[in-house]
């Protein structure tokens, strides 16, 4: 057993040439699909646990195909319905900056809210609400604080309202302890502030969220929200989750697909090239087969001289796509996940390994890898010796 290993071995190093560039290129296209799982499972991770914190239900205004401000008598009213626990509207939207033609979310937070403000203090260092207070400040993520520094808006910025005045806001601190993947483009400022940044009048809100105690009880809620007003759209936490996991799923299987069919392509051109062997590589069949090898035997040899070179592939392919996505951001791949209207996030995302998924890939590149050597030597292990040597 330990000769054949050796003699395994000893291939490896005669045809390294050939291995090296199939290792190569295999690595290149595990590191490829293993960057995908990393960025859909870490951001999926990160989205989830924001939604987790998130509303059961959310109420918006929807008329004519779009979104519009919702009156703020609209809380009383859904307060009135049996099971909500609370209801309270929001002061949110997105800020356009015309010059990069980029967008980043500003959101009005009442720090007068308990609540609201514990979870503030931990992820502002010593921040005093009163001071916040004082004057127009803000809040700032950490994709903002990059996109300030480098347009020079080292103490304050200047925003522009719908009716083209100019509100001038001074930066407080950064949110730097965030899930910086959903909280790298937010802007927290006061919800007057807010409203004058964002065109809301005081009668209105920009959406309302509800607290349903009872889940069991959130489906008859719906149902007698959808008698209250014609033009109201109700939002479920369910229905968000829904939302993103279908995103996610269509993404990746987009990049999926795309390998399908370059992992098929490269066993088409591995086939055709055992299909053909050097006569080299035929004769050293032939001359195990007189030594008194097996045909089982030979193949196995073939296979174990393969395995070695796809499992290093995968090895290194994996660790690869970590460094990239953990240490680098995961580039251009990570875009095509978070989309191209918001600021360009540096954020760092958090480490998350799925080793279900990993073994599937594995299995994915190895099976059909194998399968392509096996039938061709198979092949050719059973012609007569003394003909392939003459």
């Amino acid at each position: 057993m330990l000769v054949k290993l050796h003699f395994a071995l000893l291939l490896l190093l005669r045809y390294k040439k050939k291995h090296i560039a199939t290792f190569s290129l295999l690595t290149l296209l595990i590191a490829l699909i293993s960057s995908v799982v990393f960025i859909s499972s870490s951001l999926q991770q990160d989205i989830y646990q924001t939604l987790d914190a998130q509303a059961d239900i959310t109420l918006q205004k929807y008329r004519a195909g779009r979104v519009e401000d919702a009156p703020a008598s609209w809380v009383d009213e859904v307060l009135e319905i049996e099971g909500v626990s609370n209801a309270q509207g929001r002061i949110y939207g997105m800020h356009f900056y015309e010059p990069l033609e980029e967008y980043f979310m500003v959101v009005g937070v009442d720090f007068y809210d308990e609540q609201i403000e514990k979870s503030l203090q931990k992820v502002v260092e010593n921040l005093d609400v009163e001071r916040f207070l004082e004057r127009k400040n803000m809040l700032i993520g950490s994709d903002v604080k990059r996109f300030f520094d480098e347009y020079e808006y080292d103490e304050y910025y200047i925003f522009r309202p719908p009716d083209r005045s100019r509100e001038k806001v001074y930066i407080y601190a950064e949110l730097d302890e965030m899930s910086s993947v959903v909280s790298g483009n937010l802007v927290l400022m006061s919800q007057e502030e807010a409203r004058t940044i964002l065109g809301v009048d005081d009668e209105f809100v920009s959406d309302i969220v509800l607290s349903v105690p009872n889940k069991d009880e959130i489906d008859t809620i719906v149902n007698k929200l959808k008698m209250m007003h014609f033009d109201m759209r109700i939002i479920t936490k369910k229905r968000i989750e829904n939302y993103y996991k279908d995103l996610f799923n269509y993404k990746g299987g987009l990049f999926l697909s795309l390998y399908i069919v370059v992992i098929l392509s490269f066993m088409l051109i591995l086939y055709q090239r055992y299909s053909l062997a050097k006569s080299v590589e035929l004769k050293e069949v032939a001359l195990l087969r007189l030594s008194g090898w097996r045909i089982d035997e030979v193949i196995w040899l073939k296979l174990f001289e393969n395995f070695v070179v796809i499992v290093s592939a995968f090895m290194s392919g994996v660790i690869v796509a970590f460094v990239f996505v953990y240490s680098f951001g995961g580039g251009f791949l990570k875009r095509v996940f978070l989309g191209s209207e918001n600021l360009l996030s540096n954020a760092t995302l958090s480490p998350v390994i799925d080793t279900q998924t990993l073994f599937g890939i594995f299995l994915f590149f190895t099976l059909p890898y194998l399968v392509t050597i096996v039938v061709p030597l198979w092949r050719e292990s059973v012609r007569d010796s003394m003909e392939i040597l003459r």
